[in-house]
């Protein structure tokens, strides 16, 4: 029989007076699958609303995507703009929180809103409630919950993606996704070639030159677009709030201009300007790239920008434009799978790419009440969207009300 949470047994139905023979449904708490930032914002926006949600973390701590981000790391948006619903980030953090920081500011929130989270419970399906009242999820150890909704917050970072290029699985090399990647400490005097021109291949290069690798290549296959993280101490992230409802054409007009101001033209060090518009890309899914370094560090060398990796053969690496690389080590920032075909594929509501369909406080009306949230990259900052998104949701869920499980009041 299944649980109505994740630590306590099931609920008993009781029969309505009006209708012996048809039992009531139990009020059932809505679960939260992520304890990130997404997940806890969505549980504390409910919370506020007197509605009970259970953070399901399949990790043994809250924020366990931000603890395995590389130490250099520090967040592209503001300090202002990045703190979640119901607890401002302190000062002393500065206006780029680093990852460090961040980690804290999670735990405090959880523990700031006193959020109802179970750790140490992975989910893996989703499906509709055999009584039509919500939603079954299954989950590790057994689990079976009931829940009145569910929202899905695991996030891009859940699952490394590494491309299966010919001779991958024979490289003697040494070969590590970006996750696995913390300091630069264990490559100095190394030869590192990292593969990936996002931010953390971006930013992962310019750590290594900084640290102490010897030499430091990046291999790029489309190149990005480079914008200043901030200009006379205005942050990109202002403007881009400012002009993300314009006309895509237009955006892509006045990036140009900004960017060819700003940003000096790499051509000569192998990035060329991109073709394409910048707003044109981020409608695609490439976000531009934040200069912490990346544009200097090309300029004077300590970057060497390559071709791509296009497979490896003993321990070489075999370049797009013929060249070969034998560095010590291959890092490889090449993103990461969402994850969710096995947990919520069978309900079609994800797209050919695996994407959720709804998004926010949509559902499908196939799948109602199963909502989606952190599944974008927006310009304007995925913390400011997942707070919006956050209070969007609660508010849905609690208009509808039905069989949902209210927080009872303190005597």
């Amino acid at each position: 029989m299944a649980d109505t949470t994740a630590s306590t047994g099931s609920t008993p139905t009781t029969a309505s007076p009006a209708a012996p023979s048809a039992p009531l449904r139990p009020d059932r708490p809505v679960y939260v699958v992520g304890g990130g930032p997404g997940g806890l914002s969505v549980a504390y926006a409910l919370r506020a609303r007197g509605v009970r949600a259970v953070v399901l973390e399949r990790s043994d701590r809250v924020g366990a995507s931000w603890r395995r981000h590389y130490d250099r790391l520090r967040l592209h948006t503001t300090r202002r703009l990045s703190s979640l619903p119901g607890l401002r980030m302190p000062r002393r953090f500065g206006r780029w929180v680093s990852r460090a920081d961040m980690v804290r500011y999670l735990e405090k929130y959880a523990e700031h809103h006193q959020l109802e989270i179970v750790t140490g419970v992975e989910v893996s399906r989703v499906e509709r409630a055999p009584d039509g009242g919500g939603w079954l999820l299954r989950a590790s150890g057994g689990r079976e919950l009931l829940g009145s909704a569910v929202v899905v917050a695991t996030g891009h970072n859940h699952t490394p993606r590494l491309p299966d290029w010919p001779g991958r699985d024979t490289y003697t090399g040494e070969l590590l996704h970006a996750r696995e990647y913390r300091t630069a400490a264990p490559y100095a005097g190394r030869d590192v070639l990292v593969v990936g021109a996002g931010n953390t291949g971006a930013e992962i290069a310019v750590d290594l030159a900084e640290g102490g690798a010897e030499r430091v290549r990046l291999a790029v296959r489309t190149p990005p677009h480079i914008v200043r993280r901030s200009t006379a101490g205005w942050p990109s992230q202002f403007t881009a709030i400012a002009v993300r409802r314009l006309p895509v054409f237009l955006v892509d007009l006045l990036a140009r201009a900004v960017c060819r101001i700003s940003v000096p033209d790499l051509s000569a060090h192998g990035l060329p300007r991109p073709s394409a518009g910048l707003y044109s890309r981020v409608r695609a899914g490439a976000i531009p790239v934040q200069d912490v370094g990346i544009v200097d560090a090309v300029r004077r060398g300590r970057v060497e920008v390559v071709a791509a990796v296009e497979g490896f053969e003993g321990g070489t690496v075999l370049l797009a434009d013929g060249g070969r690389a034998e560095p010590d080590s291959v890092i490889a920032a090449t993103g990461y799978r969402r994850g969710l075909e096995d947990v919520v594929g069978h309900l079609g509501v994800l797209d050919g790419r695996g994407r959720p369909i709804p998004r926010g406080a949509r559902t499908l009306k196939h799948a109602p009440g199963l909502y989606f949230t952190g599944f974008t990259n927006p310009i304007s900052g995925m913390l400011r969207e997942l707070a919006a998104d956050a209070r969007k949701i609660a508010r849905r869920i609690d208009r509808k009300g039905t069989g949902v499980e209210r927080i009872r009041a303190r005597a």
